[in-house]
C-alpha cells in the first residue's frame, strides 16, 4: 500500500489476517422436497405423526444438553429477552468462575427460525413437509478454546437443527504466537505490537489452510445426539458454510502522536475522494443499471477513535484509529 511506503518512518509493523467469523452448518436434504420425503420414508414416520416425533427429538435434545452442561459442572442460563447480551454475559460467568478451557455456560433463548412443519398442500389436499418460519429455543454453548480462543456455537433444537460457529481468527493468531514465544500487545481485537512481525504474518496465513470440517464436525456431534441418524439416514452430516468473514489490516505506529499527525486528512481523503464506483470496483462489482441496493459513506466519533465506513449492501469496508 501506498500510505505504508509513504509513512514507514512512523509505522512499526503491518499484519492482515482474518477477523471474526461465522461458520454455518446446513442439513441440505431437509430443504428439497425429495430430501425430505427420504427423511420421512427412510424412518417410517407418517407426515400425521411428524410433529409429534419432532416434539420428541426436541425434548431429547433439550435434555441431553442440559445434561452435558451439569456433567461440566458449567451453568445453563436462559435469557428472556434479545436485549440482553449473550456474549456479555458469558464473559461475566467466565469473570466469576474461570476455567483454563471448555465448556464457560450453555445460554438458551427464544429465536425467530427456519423449521420444518407439516402444512396441507393447497394444490394436491395432501399434506406436505415445507419450511416454514417460527420461534424456538436455540442453545448458545460459550467456550475457552485451547486453539481458537473465546468461541461460541449456536444450535437450533428444532428440525432442520441449524448450527452456526463463531470464532475469531485473531485469537487464534494470538495462541500461536504464544506457542511461539513471540511478544505482542493486544488493544481491543487488534495488534498494538508484535516483536516478529514477518513471523506473524506467516502464521497468519497458514489459517486459510486451516482444516476447520473435522473440527465442527467433532462439535456438532457432540452437542447434537440426533446428528447420528442424520447421517444414517442421508449418509452425510452437516454442510458448512461461511455465512459472514472479517479481513483486517492493523498497521501499527510508533506512537499515538504519529497516527494523529496523519489521520484525520485520511479520514477526509475517504469521505470526500472515494466515489460509489470505488467502492464497487474494490468490492469486486461495477455500476450497473441493474443494480438495486445503494452504496453508503458516513464517519462517526467512538470512545475508540474516528471510523470511516463505507458500505454496499451488507458488505462494508471501514478504517478507523484506536486509543492507546
Amino acid at each position: 500500500m501506498k500510505i505504508i511506503e509513504k509513512y514507514q518512518d512512523k509505522i512499526n509493523g503491518v499484519l492482515s489476517t482474518f477477523d471474526r467469523i461465522i461458520i454455518k452448518g446446513h442439513i441440505r436434504q431437509f430443504y428439497s422436497p425429495s430430501g425430505k420425503r427420504h427423511f420421512l420414508s427412510a424412518n417410517n414416520i407418517l407426515y400425521k405423526d411428524f410433529g409429534s416425533y419432532a416434539n420428541n427429538v426436541t425434548e431429547h435434545l433439550k435434555s441431553h444438553v442440559k445434561q452435558l452442561t451439569d456433567n461440566l459442572s458449567r451453568p445453563y442460563i436462559y435469557l428472556n429477552s434479545p436485549k440482553i447480551s449473550k456474549e456479555s454475559t458469558a464473559l461475566q460467568v467466565l469473570n466469576d468462575n474461570p476455567i483454563e478451557s471448555g465448556l464457560i455456560c450453555t445460554i438458551s433463548t427464544v429465536e425467530l427460525c427456519s423449521s420444518l412443519q407439516v402444512v396441507p398442500d393447497k394444490e394436491t389436499q395432501k399434506l406436505e413437509l415445507k419450511n416454514v418460519n417460527r420461534k424456538c429455543i436455540c442453545f448458545y454453548f460459550y467456550f475457552l478454546d485451547p486453539e481458537f480462543g473465546f468461541m461460541h456455537v449456536k444450535l437450533q433444537s428444532w428440525f432442520p437443527f441449524m448450527i452456526q460457529v463463531y470464532i475469531n481468527a485473531r485469537e487464534y493468531l494470538a495462541k500461536k504466537l504464544d506457542k511461539e514465544g513471540i511478544e505482542y500487545r493486544q488493544y481491543d481485537n487488534s495488534f498494538a505490537y508484535i516483536s516478529d512481525v514477518e513471523r506473524a504474518q506467516e502464521i497468519a496465513d497458514k489459517i486459510e489452510s486451516v482444516k476447520l470440517t473435522g473440527r465442527l464436525d467433532a462439535i456438532a456431534y457432540k452437542l447434537n445426539p440426533y446428528l447420528s441418524i442424520i447421517q444414517d439416514t442421508f449418509g452425510m452430516g452437516y454442510y458448512w458454510c461461511v455465512d459472514q468473514c472479517e479481513y483486517a489490516t492493523d498497521i501499527m505506529f510508533n506512537n499515538r502522536e504519529d497516527l494523529e499527525e496523519i489521520y484525520p486528512s485520511l479520514v477526509e481523503h475517504a469521505l470526500v475522494n472515494f466515489k460509489c464506483e470505488d467502492v464497487m470496483t474494490f468490492l469486486g462489482r461495477k455500476m450497473h443499471h441493474a443494480f438495486q441496493g445503494e452504496v453508503v459513506s458516513d464517519i462517526k466519533k467512538r470512545p475508540q477513535g474516528i471510523r470511516i465506513k463505507h458500505r454496499m449492501k451488507s458488505n462494508t469496508i471501514k478504517m478507523y484509529d484506536k486509543y492507546r
